[in-house]
C-alpha cells in the first residue's frame, strides 16, 4: 500500500478540486433553479455545520458564512472521495450515480444526526425532487472532471470474481 498513498492523496487532492468545480456547478444550478421557483435559500447546512462545531444555532438566524463554508466543504470533501474513486477504477456513469446517492446521504446523515434538518420523508415531493436533481449535477460535474484528472492507474484486478 506504500507505493499507492502518494498517488491516492494525489487524486483525492484532484477530487477535491472537482468537487468544487461540482459545487461551482451546483450553486449556478440552485440560484437559477431558485429565480424560476421562488424557492428561499436553505439554512440547514448552516445550522448543520454550527451545531457540529459546538456553535448556539437558531431555527430563525440566517448564518450566510456558514451556509457557504457547509456548501464548499462538503462539495470538496466528497469530491476527494471520488478522486479516489476515479484513480482506482470506479468511474463514469456508475460511479457518478453511486456518488449523487452518496451525496444525498452525506447530507441526511449529518443534517439528521444533529436535529438541524428533518428527513426526506417528510418534505414534500417536489423538494425532494429539486434536491435529487441538484446533487445529481454535482455528482456529473465533480465525476467527469474527476476522471478528467485522475486516469485510473491504481485500477486492480485483484478479486476480480467473488470468491
Amino acid at each position: 500500500m506504500g507505493g499507492r498513498r502518494p498517488a491516492l492523496a494525489r487524486a483525492a487532492l484532484r477530487g477535491a478540486a472537482a468537487g468544487l468545480l461540482g459545487t461551482a456547478a451546483m450553486t449556478v444550478g440552485e440560484l437559477v433553479e431558485q429565480r424560476v421557483t421562488g424557492r428561499p435559500d436553505s439554512h440547514i447546512p448552516a445550522r448543520t455545520l454550527r451545531i457540529l462545531c459546538g456553535r448556539p444555532t437558531s431555527n430563525t438566524a440566517h448564518y450566510p458564512v456558514w451556509n457557504h463554508a457547509m456548501h464548499w466543504l462538503t462539495g470538496a470533501t466528497l469530491g476527494a472521495l471520488r478522486g479516489v474513486w476515479s484513480v482506482t477504477g470506479i468511474r463514469g456513469a456508475p460511479a457518478t450515480a453511486a456518488h449523487t446517492v452518496v451525496r444525498l446521504a452525506f447530507d441526511q446523515t449529518l443534517e439528521n444526526a444533529t436535529g438541524a434538518g428533518a428527513a426526506p420523508s417528510l418534505w414534500p415531493f417536489g423538494e425532494k425532487v429539486v434536491d435529487n436533481l441538484h446533487k445529481a449535477v454535482f455528482a456529473t460535474v465533480t465525476g467527469l472532471a474527476s476522471d478528467a484528472l485522475n486516469r485510473p492507474d491504481l485500477t486492480s484486478t485483484a478479486g476480480a470474481r467473488s470468491h
